[in-house]
């Protein structure tokens, strides 16, 4: 199954760190950096807001926790927006450029 993971990021320039990491690391076949989000979330028992950037990462769902791992060694937040939505259906030949952009599944 093919996800797409949004990733929010304390500016472009960790956005972008994050992107070059899950595309060296064949985690992902493309992140877009959206730059200019404004989040409004809770946090410490209040409602807090900052200017962040927003990460969509195309890949698949079998490497996801490897996704979470890779982010948390490079992310400053101590707990970073990870969260992966099922791609339901999509271009076939972008779908399939993602399944051979990523890294290729073990054989059991």
């Amino acid at each position: 199954m093919k996800v797409v993971v949004f990733i929010t990021a304390k500016d472009k320039e960790e956005g972008q760190k994050i992107a070059r990491h899950l595309l060296q690391e064949k985690l992902a076949a493309c992140v877009n950096v959206v730059d200019g989000v404004q989040s409004f979330f809770w946090w410490d028992g209040k409602i807090d807001e900052s200017q962040e950037v927003l990460l969509v990462a195309k890949t698949k769902k079998s490497l996801f926790t490897r996704i979470v791992k890779a982010v948390r060694s490079v992310h400053s937040y101590s707990v970073p927006e990870i969260i992966a939505l099922p791609i339901m259906d999509g271009f076939k030949d972008y779908l399939k450029w993602i399944n051979n952009s990523v890294l290729k599944e073990k054989k059991k």
